[in-house]
């Protein structure tokens, strides 16, 4: 079975991007996928700095996700726009991901031959847009195949309802979408 690994690029409480991956996820487990959404507040790393990395080692929670990475085929990332690129915790939980944990390991391992889509929700008008284009490139430099599907959902903060789902039906169906679509994409 295809299996997904999902999260948000915040931690913040009742965050918009991570209601807006919990959507998506959906619309993989629609399409018959076994997702696995994950907190990234529940891998708690320090800023990536490879000073730290060669007195400690990689930090125990960076090889939990790594190894949640090695364990699924493809990937859904919704990130909040910081100054219009992706989240600081985003780029660092990445960045850590990518480190060698084994001996003759081969580089970038946990993000070769994956597939993602990436979706953004923002408060400001364009939603998120610009940090996509960045997150991206970051994610296809590592070797990942994004989609060209993306979404990116403006005035986040009015744009949900109680329950966590969009209120505009053509929106949540787009979400819903790029769930069902990268499901499909690693079906084939």
């Amino acid at each position: 079975m295809t299996k997904i690994l999902a999260f948000s690029g915040s931690t913040r409480t009742d965050s918009v991007n991570s209601k807006l991956v919990k959507i998506a996820a959906e619309g993989a487990k629609q399409a018959g996928a076994e997702v696995s959404v994950v907190d990234l507040a529940d891998y708690p790393m320090p800023i990536f700095n490879q000073d730290l990395e060669a007195s400690q080692g990689v930090p125990e929670p960076a090889k939990q996700f790594k190894k949640l990475l090695m364990e699924h085929d493809g990937l859904l990332i919704a990130s909040p726009e910081y100054n219009s690129a992706f989240s600081p915790l985003l780029k660092n939980v990445i960045d850590w991901a990518s480190r060698a944990t084994e001996d003759n390991e081969p580089p970038l391992v946990a993000y070769q031959g994956k597939s993602a889509c990436i979706m953004s929700a923002s408060p400001g008008g364009l939603g998120g847009l610009r940090g996509l284009v960045f997150l991206r490139m970051l994610l296809a430099n590592l070797g990942i195949l994004v989609l060209p599907e993306q979404q990116a959902i403006a005035q986040a903060f009015k744009a949900f309802d109680e329950h966590g789902q969009l209120i505009d039906p053509a929106q949540q169906q787009s979400i819903l979408r790029l769930g069902s679509n990268l499901a499909a994409h690693l079906q084939r």
